[in-house]
């Protein structure tokens, strides 16, 4: 990463001054459309297909597309702080913007796996490298995990694509899952940290809750042993032993939750946003602990609470303080974005609760508090990210 001074840096459009503009804006404007389409899709009312059918798209974009979006513009932006460093800017930050986009419009056009292989597979490659030199300039090791998972994350992604490529349906659900709970330690990883910090800041308390090192570190370690089980296909049959992992999992993140909790945060939409998302991702885990118990649930419903509940709504609830703070504004959210946190919990409470005994309604109701949720983000917060920061600051 180059680095530039004050005057070049204002110099640039303010959409590339700092990855969290392109990426939050781009995943949230993904998000907002990709959902009403694969319900559109799984009625039956549409033509064409994307590569490897709707299925296929809805699993893979959602995660690959949307969620790794927002990934990389939050990373990318606090190795910032992290490192002392500038961040990724300008024409080098609207190459990667490029390249994240074009994956997604290769795979939703059909493109032959020659070109969608690469454009797909470059993105997190990519973006693991950035962070890497980042962070191996000043040799920050507490970081150094996050580069590992996004590595594994272009491993699993690797995985899905050689399904789509060889029309295995079984590689490609044993990528998508595998990614899912690497997702799941990265939220952990970072939710451990901002959650009791947010927390502390947004209510004036003198300290935030302090971590357990070895708590951390065996969350860390369990969900990247259930992301490898399920990326090489045992975690796809009910088994006792993950069944104990992810009721540890769920022991240990429960945990945590209580430790973090205040009662004035449920006064503050920013601060319960957050811990309700990660109670959703205790419940995720708590579920498939059922199911490999052999219980009779059907694991799709733990799995929305996790894709739904837990990573959406921590990415909402993520985006809408984080855009706030570096675009220079004070942290009081735009009109409408506590309905927004709102509609979020809802599309969750929706798609576990309701579609097991009304599918129709359960999934429309669904989607449709799952699109005004981002809707009322890309409403709200569209224009402060395309536009300089009020502190007349560079990024």
């Amino acid at each position: 990463m180059q680095v530039i001074d004050r005057k070049s840096a204002l110099a640039i459009a303010p959409l590339w001054r700092l990855a969290f503009r392109p990426f939050f804006l781009g995943g949230s404007l993904l998000a907002l459309l990709a959902v009403p389409l694969w319900l559109v899709a799984l009625g039956g009312k549409l033509d064409w297909s994307p590569a490897g059918g709707w299925l296929a798209w809805h699993r893979h974009e959602l995660l690959f597309g949307f969620g790794l979006a927002i990934v990389a513009g939050f990373l990318l932006t606090a190795v910032q702080t992290w490192t002392g460093q500038p961040g990724l800017s300008g024409r080098p930050l609207a190459a990667l913007a490029l390249l994240w986009l074009a994956g997604r419009l290769a795979w939703l056009a059909a493109a032959p796996w020659p070109l969608l292989v690469p454009l797909e597979l470059g993105f997190p490659l990519l973006l693991a490298g950035l962070m890497g030199r980042a962070l191996w300039k000043v040799r920050q090791q507490r970081n150094y995990p996050l580069v590992a998972l996004l590595l594994l994350l272009t491993l699993v992604d690797g995985i899905a694509m050689a399904g789509l490529v060889a029309g295995n349906d079984g590689w490609q659900r044993q990528g998508v899952l595998g990614g899912l709970w690497l997702v799941a330690a990265m939220m952990g990883l970072i939710g451990g940290r901002v959650i009791p910090f947010f927390t502390q800041r947004g209510l004036g308390r003198a300290t935030a809750v302090q971590p357990w090192a070895w708590l951390d570190w065996l969350l860390l370690g369990g969900s990247a042993l259930v992301a490898l089980l399920y990326a090489t296909g045992p975690g796809l049959l009910a088994n006792l032993f993950i069944g104990t992992l992810f009721a540890l999992l769920a022991i240990g993140h429960g945990i945590r939750l209580a430790r973090w909790h205040d009662r004035g945060q449920w006064q503050v939409p920013l601060l319960w946003s957050l811990h309700l998302a990660y109670a959703w991702l205790v419940l995720a885990c708590a579920g498939m602990a059922l199911w490999h118990f052999g219980m009779a649930l059907n694991p799709s419903l733990a799995l929305h609470c996790l894709t739904v509940g837990a990573m959406a709504g921590l990415i909402l609830a993520m985006i809408a303080r984080v855009s706030l703070g570096h675009t220079g504004r004070p942290l009081q959210p735009p009109k409408g974005m506590t309905l927004a946190f709102v509609l979020l919990n809802l599309a969750g409470l929706s798609r576990v609760l309701l579609v097991p005994t009304h599918t129709h309604a359960g999934l429309g109701m669904a989607a449709l508090c799952w699109a005004l949720a981002f809707g009322l983000f890309v409403r709200g917060y569209g224009p402060m990210l395309v536009r300089a920061r009020l502190d007349g600051h560079p990024g």
